[in-house]
C-alpha cells in the first residue's frame, strides 16, 4: 500500500504544481473525473485497463494546460467510480464519455486512449463522429479486438483472481525491462481502484470488440504512439488494423518505451501527444 499512496501523493503534488488541476466530484456533477489545464482545446483521455484517471503516471506534468484543457474520466468500476454499477462495455464508457462532454459544455473535443482506451474512443467516434475532433492512441487497441491466442486469453482472463498475473502481463508488455518496485505499484494500483467483476468484464469488451464496418473510413486525424519495447500492441499490429481503417492516420514508435510511455518515457509522449493535437 505505501507504493501506492507514494505514487498518488506524487502525481497529486505534480500537478497542483505544474499546472491547474482539480477533481470534479460527482456530488456537484454526475460524472466524477478530473480535470488539467484551462485552454481552448478541449481533450477526453480514457485510460487502460490496469489505469483510472489518476493513473497516467508522470504525463499530466508535461501537458500544456494553457493551451488544452484535459478531463481525465474514470470508469465505471474504476476510480472514484469503483462503485458504479453498470454493464462495463464499450458503448457504456461511450455514453459516458459523451455525458461527461455535455455537462462540461464542450461540443467538439480530441480524444486519447491509452491501450483499451483506444478502443473506447473509436467507439465514441463510431457512436458521435461530429463530435470528435480526432483521436491520439497511445498502445491503443483496435476497433477489431486483441488478437489473442489460447494461451493469452487464459492469462489475461485470470488477472481479475489474481494479482500475480497482472504483474506478468505489465512486465511482459513493457519487454520484461523495468523495475520489481514500479511491476509491484502497478499491480497494486490496478487491483484497488478498480472492482473486480467490472475489471473481468471489461476483458472481453476490448478483447473481442468487433465493431471495424462502424469507424473504417473515418476522415478525422488518427495518431498512434506505441514502445519500441511492447511485443503486445506492435507496430505490425497497428498497421494491420488502425492504419488499414483510417485514411489519415500515422504511426510513431517511441524509443525506451513499452507499453506504458506515459511512466517510462512521459516528456517524450507528452510531446508527441500536442503534436497530434495541434493537427486537430
Amino acid at each position: 500500500m505505501a507504493v501506492v499512496l507514494w505514487r498518488h501523493q506524487s502525481l497529486s503534488q505534480d500537478l497542483l504544481r505544474y499546472g491547474p488541476h482539480r477533481r470534479v466530484n460527482v456530488s456537484t456533477m454526475a460524472i466524477s473525473h478530473l480535470l488539467h489545464g484551462s485552454g481552448e482545446h478541449k481533450v477526453i483521455a480514457l485510460h487502460g485497463w490496469f489505469g483510472s484517471a489518476d493513473e497516467w503516471g508522470s504525463l499530466p506534468r508535461y501537458l500544456d494546460g494553457d493551451r488544452h484543457t484535459y478531463a481525465f474520466l474514470d470508469y465505471r468500476g474504476y476510480g472514484t467510480r469503483k462503485e458504479a454499477s453498470g454493464d462495463y462495455t464499450l458503448e457504456e464508457i461511450s455514453a459516458d464519455t459523451l455525458a461527461l462532454a455535455d455537462q462540461l459544455g464542450w461540443d467538439r473535443f480530441s480524444l486519447i486512449g491509452h491501450s483499451m482506451g483506444g478502443a473506447a474512443a473509436q467507439r465514441v467516434l463510431a457512436d458521435a463522429p461530429d463530435r470528435v475532433r480526432g483521436i491520439v492512441g497511445i498502445a491503443p487497441i483496435p476497433a477489431s479486438g486483441f488478437p489473442f491466442d489460447e494461451a493469452g486469453w487464459a492469462l489475461f482472463d485470470g488477472a481479475a483472481d489474481a494479482p500475480e498475473n497482472r504483474r506478468i502481463i505489465i512486465d511482459f508488455t513493457t519487454g520484461n525491462r523495468n523495475s520489481a518496485l514500479w511491476l509491484d505499484g502497478m499491480v497494486q494500483h490496478s487491483v484497488t481502484s478498480s472492482a473486480r467483476d467490472a475489471f473481468a468484464a471489461y476483458l472481453p469488451a476490448w478483447g473481442r470488440a468487433s465493431f471495424v464496418k462502424e469507424i473504417e473510413g473515418k476522415p478525422q486525424p488518427v495518431h498512434l504512439i506505441i514502445g519500441e519495447h511492447d511485443p503486445a500492441v506492435s507496430a505490425d499490429l497497428i498497421r494491420q488494423t488502425w492504419l488499414a481503417h483510417y485514411p489519415n492516420a500515422d504511426l510513431t514508435v517511441l524509443a525506451n518505451a513499452g507499453h506504458y510511455p506515459m511512466h517510462e518515457t512521459p516528456v517524450q509522449l507528452a510531446t508527441h501527444v500536442e503534436r497530434a493535437l495541434a493537427n486537430h
